[in-house]
């Protein structure tokens, strides 16, 4: 049995008359004879009572085949409408990996463009270090991620979507405030609130490289894993940080950020993939980041 069959017997069905029939599905009307004819007897029954040669009626097997042939046919169209949506990405899950860093800017900013275009795309989010997330592509965990380079795995596609500078953190009360900006030896003898180097190697190298080129060795008193707990700790007066300049959209009471004097190295952001599992569900995504983040007046044409 073949799906023409199914849409032969569906038009001789509903117009009950061959030649009406064969008009309406384009071809000869001998040649639909024919399929039915087949079609019957591949079933073993009589799907039509000949009340003429020309016109018929349904018999109580074909009424029950009417409604089943319709079924086939709905649940046909169903399952290649999801498969186009799932080969254009329009439909599926999307599971991301990300930092603290990017919760307070980056994400709200293309999540929400992304769901508008993307309804049926279910999104998971993780929040991962730098690290995990380079493990969690390797191992299909993730799909995507926002991450911060140097990464230690080079086989990982990356395309960077911000540079930023570093600020110091300094509690409210600080004598520090009263300055514009803050040079790295003034922080000498100050307590430092760091995140274990663990977490995100390519930043604390960073963060820790002033240091080395003022050489001295900081004062690290306390260490946090979220970036949101070493601010806290910053505005209970338990030290100071060296943060990437973002999270000054963190706005805290208690917390006040200063430009470091000396130059600083830059702080990147990357949005992270395996090139050799892209979907097209990842590649809606990467479209739309370009899209916010380079070309944001496109947004209007999309």
């Amino acid at each position: 049995m073949e799906l023409r069959h199914l849409r032969y017997f569906i038009a001789v069905a509903e117009e009950l008359h061959f030649s009406k029939a064969a008009e309406r599905l384009h071809i000869a009307q001998p040649p639909l004879s024919q399929q039915i004819q087949q079609l019957e007897a591949e079933l073993g029954v009589k799907l039509f009572h000949r009340k003429t040669k020309r016109q018929v009626q349904l018999t109580e097997a074909g009424k029950v085949f009417l409604q089943e042939a319709y079924q086939i046919l709905v649940q046909l169209e169903a399952a290649v409408g999801l498969t186009q949506r799932t080969g254009r990405g329009e439909t599926g899950q999307l599971r991301i990996g990300f930092t603290s860093l990017v919760i307070y800017d980056l994400l709200p900013l293309i999540l929400p463009q992304f769901r508008k275009q993307f309804l049926e795309v279910e999104l998971v989010l993780l929040e991962l270090t730098t690290s995990q997330q380079e493990q969690a592509l390797k191992d299909s965990l993730i799909h995507v991620g926002f991450a911060h380079p140097p990464l230690e795995n080079d086989t990982l596609s990356y395309k960077c979507i911000r540079k930023e500078t570093l600020v110091v953190a300094l509690p409210s009360t600080h004598s520090l405030v009263q300055q514009e900006n803050i040079s790295v030896r003034s922080l000498l003898s100050e307590p430092l609130i760091m995140f274990p180097r663990y977490l995100a190697p390519g930043l604390y190298d960073r963060i820790m490289s002033i240091f080395k080129q003022e050489n001295f060795q900081p004062n690290i008193t306390q260490e946090a894993i979220q970036m949101q707990t070493i601010i806290g700790l910053v505005s209970a007066g338990m030290g100071v940080a060296i943060i990437p300049s973002s999270l000054q959209n963190l706005q805290r009471s208690g917390v006040d950020y200063r430009p470091i004097l000396e130059d600083v190295p830059i702080i990147e952001t990357a949005v992270i993939w395996q090139q050799n599992s892209l979907t097209p569900v990842v590649e809606n995504f990467l479209r739309v980041v370009t899209l916010i983040l380079f070309c944001p007046n496109s947004l209007k044409k999309v």
